[in-house]
This record gives structure tokens, sequence and C-alpha cells, in this order.
């Protein structure tokens, strides 16, 4: 069986559990606590299975692979089943660029480790971490929300009336938004299709509140 190591409120895991719900594939979810004890991922036994020291973490029998895209990726070649990406190389193209500008140019800026460096090397106050945290946000959201306004292929969800690998990013990032009360009003679709995406059960069980670890 396939094995996750997630933390509930990780929007980089919350991802792959999105994908593994919509791809209805059934895994162990092993959590790994990030602030507990100092960080169970900086603990030795942790960077022996991932030596970034990061979650999420997906083993397949021998095989071990960090990196929430490339676990997707690996997930929608290895078991093609209600694929995550169109059968179109331009459609493809294109929802794998919505789901960078998350991965890529918000996240990064944002995760647990960068927050903590602000604050704990460089002696920035919460309200501080918070604007920086509200400031990449919108930038990603704003260029996003101009994607899906401005591209027919923009139907219920981020790409076509299917959900995908550009929806598996974006619900969490929108997730996490909400905890740092970023106002989602000026950005009507993404609001929109993270609303649909929550209808869904694949969505619902992959939702940081129905982890095991959930607090």
């Amino acid at each position: 069986m396939l094995k996750l190591y997630t933390y509930y409120r990780s929007s980089a895991a919350y991802r792959v559990r999105i994908g593994l719900q919509l791809k209805g594939l059934a895994y162990e979810s092993v959590p790994v606590h990030l602030t507990r004890n100092g960080g169970e991922h900086l603990q030795e036994d942790y960077r022996a299975i991932n030596p970034g020291a990061l979650v999420p973490c997906l083993q397949d029998g021998e095989l071990t692979i960090s990196q929430s895209l490339a676990i997707l990726e690996y997930l929608e070649e290895k078991y093609p089943r209600q694929p995550l990406l169109p059968a179109d190389a331009a459609g493809r193209a294109r929802v794998r660029a919505l789901a960078l500008i998350v991965a890529c140019d918000i996240h990064p800026l944002n995760n647990l480790r960068i927050l903590k460096y602000l604050g704990d090397r460089l002696a920035l106050g919460e309200e501080a971490r918070n604007r920086w945290y509200r400031h990449w946000v919108e930038e990603g959201f704003m260029t996003i929300e101009a994607h899906l306004a401005h591209d027919s292929q923009t139907g219920e969800f981020c790409h076509g009336d299917t959900p995908g690998l550009a929806d598996c990013c974006l619900v969490p990032q929108v997730f996490n938004a909400g905890r740092f009360n970023v106002a989602l009003n000026p950005y009507p679709n993404i609001r929109r299709i993270a609303r649909r995406c929550e209808e869904l059960p694949e969505f619902a069980a992959a939702h940081p509140a129905r982890q095991p670890d959930a607090e």
C-alpha cells in the first residue's frame, strides 16, 4: 500500500491527499508533526526517509518520492485512471502553470520554515510576518485570478469541468489564506472554484480537519 508522510496543516501534503483521493488510491497516513518536540520532520529517523526534512513524502513499495508536485506527477503516470492532467499538451501546460504559481511563486515564500526564519532570525513580530504572508498570497492570487477570468478553458474547476492538478494546489492555498485572513473578495473565480471543490467528497476527505493528526 502507498504510504504518505504528512502533516494535517501542510498545504503541500494537502495537495497530495487530494490527488490520492481523486484517483481513488488507498494509502496509509503517517503523521509527521512539524512543531512538536522541535519538529518531528527534523529528527534523524525522518531525515533518513527524506533528507530534505519536509512533508509530504510518498513511499510506493521500495520507492520514496519527495516534493508534492513530483509525487502528483508520479501518481499521474503510475496510476493513470481518473487523470489529474488534460489529454492535450496545451491543456497540460496550462494546468501545470496554474499549479506552479501556487507551488513555486506563493508557497516557498510562506511555508513554516520561512515564517520561523523571519521571526527567529530577523526578529519580525507576528503582525509583520502575517503581512508578509498576505502580500505574497495576494500577489499570486491576483495572477491566478487573471488566468482564470480571461481563459475560456476555465470551467467549474480551474480547467474545464473536472478537478485536476491545479485544483489540488489551489484549494490548500485558499485554506491557508483563510488562516491568515486573506480577503478573497477580489478573486471571485478562485473563491467559486474552491467552494465547488469543497463540495466534492474527495476534497472533503483530504481536508486538514479530517486527518488523524488534526488538532
